[in-house]
């Protein structure tokens, strides 16, 4: 049996895509549309998933899973791996579930509010500011999640989830350059994570350029 990922390169379901080959779990991906732009994507997707976002996980026996975190823990438990999310009883079980939480509810949004102000602003002239507040709020998070950071992983020693994360969502707004700079802790993991082997290749497909 097979998973089915709902997803659009670049975008957040490359987050799923990375732990799937990660686990060696047998998925396919089924190729979703412009969410921003084209009615007609959020259309076919809102069939499987009502919110039409990325990443949605369509799991072996039919059901349907979304949220990142939530796949994240899920997939873990799955396959009984603790490769990738610490296990109960490990010391860093909880740094990786706060700065896990933290992601997907206070930065994560920042893209979504900013990527199409108009979904939640009408005046036009009020759209510009808005992005501008949202991105330096997010800017201001990754400050906070760099200050926690550990090396050589997020979390130490050890290479967790949370270091895809950071590999990915350092590609986006405000990029590599202002992590560099602004966020080096991050950026070094960002850096090391692009080289790990068996993740590469989703690398590669996920960010040609």
């Amino acid at each position: 049996m097979s998973y089915k990922l709902y997803g659009r390169d670049g975008w957040g379901s490359a987050i799923v895509e990375a732990q799937l080959t990660w686990y060696g779990l047998p998925f396919s991906i089924e190729p979703v549309g412009d969410l921003i732009r084209s009615p007609d994507a959020r259309a076919k997707l809102e069939k499987v998933n009502p919110l039409a976002q990325v990443p949605t996980l369509v799991m072996p026996d039919g059901s349907v899973m979304s949220e990142s975190a939530a796949i994240t823990l899920l997939l873990a438990d799955v396959t009984g791996k603790d490769s990738l999310v610490p296990p109960a009883q490990a010391a860093e079980r909880g740094k990786f579930l706060r700065w896990l939480v933290f992601i997907v509810a206070n930065i994560y949004p920042t893209f979504t509010y900013a990527d199409d102000p108009a979904r939640f602003i009408s005046v036009d002239a009020a759209r510009d500011p808005f992005r501008a507040a949202t991105d330096a709020y997010a800017q201001r998070l990754w400050r906070q999640v760099d200050s926690h950071a550990g090396s050589p992983w997020f979390l130490g020693e050890r290479f967790s989830a949370l270091d895809i994360y950071v590999d990915i969502m350092t590609r986006w707004r405000p990029k590599r350059g202002w992590f560099e700079s602004e966020a080096p802790r991050l950026f070094a993991i960002a850096r090391r994570a692009d080289q790990v082997a068996e993740l590469r290749p989703v690398w590669a497909r996920n960010f040609p350029t």
